[in-house]
Parts: structure tokens; sequence; C-alpha cells
């Protein structure tokens, strides 16, 4: 299969999109650096500061941020883990089981995606009252452990597995649970690091469910800490909460780096058939 050659104003576009991507990144990271005041000077945008370690006290002042970030790590963490957990069991019989209703059971999961969230906000909050579990990790984390979108991609990445080694597996006297998880599941890495990264970075910026679900502050996750350091009619440190946002970020940057390869072999087993 012949490439075609990139031309000259293919190159140009892509180094735009580059620099327009990064730049809000770049200019976070130094703006972390600067005093309120300078952050607002063109003269200081692409010079690195020494105000760095005051806005990081100025941040720990305002709200108990690690606890917060703790509450972060907690609810994003079990969230993926939960939703690898059940989506890809989902995934995988939709993918390789028969049973009648399968079709109809599949898209009625699909078609559950067009509902809007704040359709379902009153009856969940009703429900996780009704339980005790509101202003907990918990009233987060089980809402979304069915994640739709989940289960579609990993049913899509399953469809690519040969049916042989399943029933070689079978016939081996492999249980069902023992040939997902022992042979199934080590050999599609890829997917599942995909549906991590995109499940963490999911829960890890979630707002509007959380502002709902927890009350108490020593609760509160990133997303709602830093929003409390900007309300209207107080004097806001725009520094601390740059820093506050590098700070967030890093996590779910770091992860990505990580797992980028897997995380971009993932997203394309789903799409390409051979």
């Amino acid at each position: 299969m012949k490439h075609k050659k990139v031309g000259f104003g293919a190159y140009i576009l892509l180094i735009l999109a580059v620099i327009i991507s990064v730049f809000p990144f770049i200019w976070s990271f130094l703006a972390a650096t600067h005093t309120t005041t300078q952050i607002f000077q063109l003269d200081y945008t692409f010079k690195i500061g020494n105000n760095l370690i005051q806005n990081i006290e100025n941040l720990m002042k305002q709200a108990p941020y690690m606890r917060n970030m703790a509450n972060s790590v907690f609810i994003a963490g079990v969230y993926t883990l939960g939703v690898l957990l059940f989506d890809s069991m989902a995934g995988y019989a939709f993918a390789k089981y028969r049973f009648k209703g399968k079709e109809v059971l599949f898209f009625i999961c699909i078609a559950s995606m067009f509902i809007p969230q704040q359709v379902t906000m009153v009856p969940l909050f009703i429900q996780l009252s009704t339980f005790g579990l509101m202003d907990t990790p918990w009233a987060i984390i089980f809402p979304g452990l069915a994640n739709v979108f989940g289960v579609f991609l990993m049913r899509q990445s399953f469809d690519g597995f040969p049916d042989e080694m399943i029933e070689a597996a079978r016939i081996d006297g492999s249980g069902d649970f023992g040939i997902f998880f022992k042979i199934v599941v080590p050999t599609m890495k890829p997917a599942f690091t995909s549906l991590g990264i995109l499940s963490f970075v999911q829960q890890w910026g979630n707002f509007m469910w959380p502002l709902i679900a927890i009350n108490s502050k020593e609760q509160y996750t990133m997303p709602l800490v830093l929003s409390l350091m900007v309300q209207p009619g107080m004097i806001i440190d725009y520094a601390a909460v740059i820093v506050g946002a590098v700070i967030s970020l890093l996590p779910v940057l770091i992860l990505f780096l990580i797992f980028q390869k897997n995380f971009i072999d993932g997203i394309l087993a789903g799409a390409v058939k051979g």
C-alpha cells in the first residue's frame, strides 16, 4: 500500500494545530510562576517567574488542597477500575456470546447514550439519598460504573479476538471466567488502556454531578475546590488558582504520556477491521 506524500500546506496546518493545542499548557505552566498582577501583563507571558512557592503556599491556605487531591485520586481510580471490570465483561458478552435479544439489548444500551445527564439527576439524587450515600465518594462512583461508551468500545475491540482461542481454551476445560481473565484480558491491553485513560480523565474533570452529590468541603474533588476559589464577590488570587489547575493537570498528563502508545492502539483497534 503506497502512502501519499504530505504537501507543504498540510505541514503548515499540522504545525499550527500543534501550537494551538500546546500553547494553553505552556502558558499555564509559566503563569503558575508569576504573581496575579504579572499574569495579566504581556511582558511576562513567555517568562519564568520566581513566585511558584508563594503561589503554592497561598493555594494551601485557601483550601485543604491535598485532601481534595486525594479525594479525586480515590474517586477517579476506583471508578476507572470498576468501569474496566464491568464494561469489559459486558462488551465481551455482546461480542462473543450468542443469546436471544442480544442485538435489541445492545441497541438499548447505545440509545441510552442520547439521554441527557440532566434528566437522570433528580431520580438519581433521590435513590442515593435513600441509600444514605450522598456526600460520600460512592455517590460519584456508583452511578457511572455502567458506562455505555465503554461497553461499546470493548465490544468493538473484542470482536477482533479469535474465536478459535476461546474454543480451544473451552475444550481444555477452562470456564468462562477463566477464559476471560487468563486468556482474553492479557491480550487486550491496548483496549483496556484506552478505556482506562478515557474513564480516568472523564471522572477527574467531572463537575456537575459532584457539585450536587457532595456538600462538605473535605469531600470536594479538584474541580469543585478550584471553582470555590473563583466565586463572585471575592478577591480572586488567580496565581493560586492557576497553580491548582496545573497540579490537577499533572496526573492526567503523566498517565497519558506513559500509556500513549497503548491508548492510540486501543482506539484504532475497534475502528479498523482486517
